[in-house]
């Protein structure tokens, strides 16, 4: 029995006992991988000696050292990657080669975003290490995949929402086409990547098999199309962007109120209803062009206007509190600052501060993990690692090398460590 007043250990994570290797970077990869370790997964991520992951260097903001002066840490690198181990490992160097292999053959999953072939040069692709680890799980992301025309295009996020689609749907009728404001391809991405692993998981269960999952940005960017997507495969057409506007349902995007702009997510004709009695205008309701829902959507032209005119009557605060009095969804549009400082957000534990050995506050604020287990939660996570900061460890854990050993592969550039550069 535990004594008094003694803390009760952690209850065992969703993935403890799964080990990891993260040969990603950028934002894909990586977003996959650092969720696996919030689950619990020991995630050992290997970086160029020297340079480490791109985004690294991706800032401003860094985060601010002891001594006033930026880190090597940028906010884009530390979005991503909490939770890991940093091995500096130079795998182009046969010796780090060999390394690697004997790290895989320990090993659940394998995560990497070469371009197709690359590591097959090494050594290091599916095939050769299956051999060494039937049971290995080897997931690749690439731009466009293993296979087709594109398959040896380098792929960005960036260039990804364009060619699949999403900046042809995203930004106002009148205005320029536009992507999201963050890498949402890259995420969606490694959201399909995290899936596709524990499915691979659990067919290793019956099988005692690994396999190797081919992942492409393009792919998810497409599949992420959804309604739209199938909108148009249904009746040809080619959607126009709309702003904030949604394509199949009306009133449904962003209006001006008289001190500033919120949003109005009508999903129903009782909403509808609710809300033009509320605005002054209940035969609106009742005219035939809006009566219902797919009246609304074909004539919207029309509606739109009217809708803008009722509100602008009235401020913000007084039509968020009469449409939640009136049960019709609305919603204010907010800064990060206000996201940060919701009272909601600090509920669901969506903001993380965790220990930094470098940060001037001797913490770093994160984002926290969506998930809420019941009986496998989500503990608070290692901050992201420095470039090299656990190679020694990790070598000495898995491989059995000493200090010396250790000094040695340095002395080489076989490896890193945040010591010994």
């Amino acid at each position: 029995m535990r004594p008094p007043n003694a803390a009760a250990p952690p209850s065992p994570q969703a993935l403890t006992g799964l080990r990891v290797l993260d040969l990603s970077r950028i934002l894909a990869g990586p977003t996959a991988t650092q969720l696996l370790a919030d689950l619990g997964a020991e995630v050992i991520k290997i970086e160029r000696p020297g340079i480490g992951d791109d985004t690294r260097g991706w800032g401003p903001p860094f985060l601010t050292g002891k001594d006033g002066v930026d880190t090597r840490e940028s906010a884009y690198y530390l979005s991503a990657n909490r939770g890991k181990e940093s091995l500096a490992l130079n795998i182009a160097d046969p010796r780090g080669q060999a390394i690697l292999r004997d790290i895989a053959a320990q090993s659940d999953v394998l995560v990497e975003n070469f371009k197709p072939g690359d590591l097959a040069r090494h050594g290091l692709d599916y095939e050769s290490l299956s051999t060494l680890n039937p049971r290995l799980i080897y997931c690749s992301i690439s731009g466009f995949g293993q296979t087709g025309p594109n398959a040896q295009r380098a792929g960005y996020d960036f260039l990804v929402q364009g060619e699949a689609g999403l900046m042809s749907l995203t930004g106002p009728p009148d205005g320029p086409p536009m992507k999201a404001g963050v890498g949402i391809a890259d995420i969606l991405c490694g959201m399909y990547a995290a899936v596709g692993i524990l499915a691979a998981l659990q067919a290793r269960h019956a099988t005692g098999r690994g396999q190797h999952i081919d992942l492409a940005l393009m792919d998810a960017q497409v599949a992420m199309l959804v309604n739209q997507g199938v909108s148009h495969l249904t009746d040809g057409q080619i959607p126009p962007r709309r702003g904030n506007d949604h394509p199949t349902i009306v009133p449904y995007g962003t209006f001006a109120a008289r001190d500033g702009d919120f949003i109005l997510a009508i999903g129903n004709d009782g909403q509808f209803s609710r809300f033009v009695v509320e605005a002054g205008a209940p035969g609106l309701s009742r005219d035939p062009r809006f009566a219902t829902n797919a009246a609304r959507v074909r004539n919207r032209a029309a509606l739109i206007p009217l809708i803008d005119t009722l509100t602008r009557g009235r401020s913000t605060a007084d039509w968020l509190a009469a449409c939640a009095r009136l049960n019709v969804p609305a919603g204010p549009i907010n800064t990060l600052d206000q996201v940060f400082a919701s009272p909601q957000v600090a509920a669901r534990q969506m903001r993380l501060r965790l220990p930094h050995p470098t940060s001037a506050t001797g913490t770093v604020d994160l984002i926290g993990n969506p998930l809420k287990f019941s009986h496998t939660p989500i503990h608070p996570a290692k901050a992201p690692p420095l470039l090299g900061q656990d190679s020694e460890a990790v070598l000495s854990r898995l491989l059995g090398m000493n200090a010396q050993t250790c000094v040695a592969l340095v002395a080489q550039g076989v490896i890193a460590t945040k010591c010994r550069p």
